[in-house]
């Protein structure tokens, strides 16, 4: 597939001649600790599926890496080729990431709350030839479905299956004959060696049109996304990171993943959440740093206050994703003993800014932080002319970790001439750059950390036979952060409950994340002169009824 990065020749110099893009790729710190702490752990893992906890080493974690790149050759994956994986947080989807890197294919990973309707988007999309899924991931026949989606993707040429049997098993890859440190081997990873300038990463994320958008990163975005976390926090080897957070989104990714590498320190991953499991953990592993969204967050500071105790050893945790209301900041602080940073980012351009340890009171319970070394904040009137302090506008941001381009729509970038990107949120930034969000421009709930695509919901609630009108906003939630409520108008004569409106989106194969949690009928839909939705008006009643707590007239049971 060709690639298309919106990457100018002004942006590579300037970056450059900055310090801030310093040309690094991950397989040089997994080569250098390979060779200097062979034995080191570099990765645990604990699968809910068949109990196993798996520990590598960085010389075993660099031994799979190396026969799965050959094998994704003898498979014919060539360089520039896009292989997506849909796996939890397992040491395979790592070892994945590396062996892509090795041989120069685009990693995309896939949420494993995917199903059919997204994926069969994104696989035809990134013309993956490669689709690499769990056997079984919570109780759903991952395997069957993506048998199902390739009878209609002609591009993808391979499914394998972690755990499976026959020709299907990703166990196959892991030949042990494979001489990965022969010639023929090595020459073939230097010759497919990317540069710290290609694209690496693909990543879906949700838009206001309801088609996701692919977006594209390098070694170089990937790096300065992390890079200043490690000096802001001094993090280092003798850290240990716990990544509960999809490692199948940006967060997990750069800083679950490729940061404990670079730093040649222990990530230890959780597959499914578990406050209890997850304070276990960090006793056990001697966890340093986590980051996560407020729901993690909320529930991690729950279990130390049920136990009366703290986890000795966290030193800090980032909560990203979602605004995190600020008396949960407080009651963190006291119930973990650690630095509880605030942090503001995207897929697009990972953690652009977070608090600081040490910031004053006013700073760590009341904004997001401020911009990590290289990136740049500022609100914009509707004119996109820049505001003074303390001025709501819409946010925009440009610097060294922001994207190269959504893939196929260059036409979507929305940057200007000035590296100036439009993020879609409203926010205020004080005299000493600290921003504090405030609102969203796009049509967005975030949901944990998750951004659950409006426009495709209210499209497919709309084809409901007693639905005449919809509009979908969010409303508060003191964990989630924000769950979606549907407010519709019937047809005539028409009866609809949440139960049997879930059921029929769930027919239509919609993920469970992006399910209407609240269903309100309404005589009619506040609207403009116009005729358009009022959905302003709608986001007021929703907080209305969150706040009041109002009956919750059939919603949906959380896990």
């Amino acid at each position: 597939m060709k690639v298309d990065p919106v990457l100018p020749q002004s942006r590579l110099l300037a970056m450059k001649s900055a310090g801030l893009w310093r040309d690094q790729l991950l397989l040089e710190d997994l080569d250098r600790w390979v060779a200097r702490v062979p034995e080191r752990i570099a990765a645990v893992d604990h699968n809910s599926q068949t109990g196993e906890r798996t520990v590598l080493s960085y010389a075993e974690l660099g031994q799979r890496a190396d026969k799965l790149a050959i094998g994704l050759a003898q498979l014919g994956i060539r360089r520039g080729d896009v292989i997506s994986y849909q796996s939890p947080n397992w040491w395979q989807f790592v070892a994945l990431h590396l062996a892509a890197l090795r041989v120069g294919a685009i990693s995309n990973p896939l949420m494993p709350i995917f199903r059919e309707r997204e994926l069969s988007f994104m696989l035809r999309q990134a013309e993956s030839r490669l689709l690499v899924v769990p056997r079984r991931f919570r109780g759903f026949d991952h395997y069957a479905m993506a048998e199902a989606l390739r009878a209609a993707l002609p591009m993808l040429e391979h499914v394998l299956v972690v755990g499976g049997e026959g020709e299907a098993a990703f166990e196959n890859l892991l030949d042990g004959s494979v001489d990965t440190r022969g010639e023929q081997a090595q020459a073939l990873f230097a010759e497919r060696r990317p540069t710290p300038d290609d694209v690496i990463q693909l990543l879906y994320t949700s838009g206001t049109t309801g088609e996701p958008k692919g977006v594209m990163h390098t070694s170089n975005t990937l790096f300065s996304a992390f890079m200043p976390m490690v000096e802001r926090f001094a993090l280092g080897s003798s850290d240990a990171v716990l990544m509960a957070s999809p490692i199948a989104h940006q967060t997990g990714f750069i800083y679950g993943m490729m940061m404990p590498i670079h730093l040649g320190c222990k990530a230890v991953f959780q597959d499914l959440w578990d406050p209890k499991q997850a304070f276990d953990l960090i006793a056990a592993e001697q966890v340093t740093f986590t980051m996560g969204a407020t729901p993690f967050l909320s529930d991690l500071t729950d279990e130390a206050e049920r136990r009366g105790a703290q986890p000795q050893s966290l030193r800090v945790f980032v909560s990203a994703g979602a605004p995190i209301p600020r008396a949960l900041v407080r009651r963190a602080n006291a119930a973990l003993d650690a630095h509880i940073i605030s942090a503001w980012g995207m897929t697009e351009n990972g953690a652009v800014t977070t608090t600081r340890p040490g910031d004053p009171p006013q700073k760590t319970f009341e904004t997001d932080g401020c911009p990590i070394a290289g990136m740049e904040l500022r609100a914009v009137d509707e004119n996109g002319r820049p505001l003074p302090p303390d001025r709501e506008g819409r946010l925009q941001v440009r610097g060294s970790s922001n994207f190269v381009g959504y893939l196929k729509h260059p036409e979507w970038y929305g940057t200007d001439a000035g590296e100036w990107f439009d993020t879609g949120d409203l926010a205020r930034i004080d005299a000493d750059g600290y921003v504090r969000i405030t609102g969203r421009t796009k049509d967005i709930i975030i949901r944990g950390g998750e951004n659950i695509p409006v426009v495709e919901v209210e499209q497919l609630i709309y084809q409901h036979p007693a639905i005449l009108e919809v509009a979908v906003v969010a409303m508060p939630d003191p964990r989630l952060g924000e769950r979606a409520c549907a407010f519709v108008t019937l047809r005539e004569g028409a009866a609809l409950t949440l139960r049997e409106l879930i059921d029929f989106l769930e027919r239509r194969k919609l993920a469970r994340n992006y399910l209407p949690e609240r269903l309100e009928v309404l005589p009619n839909l506040p609207k403009t002169p116009s005729g358009k939705i009022q959905k302003v008006m709608l986001r007021v009643t929703a907080k209305e009824l969150a706040v009041a707590g109002a009956p919750d007239r059939g919603q949906r049971q959380q896990e």
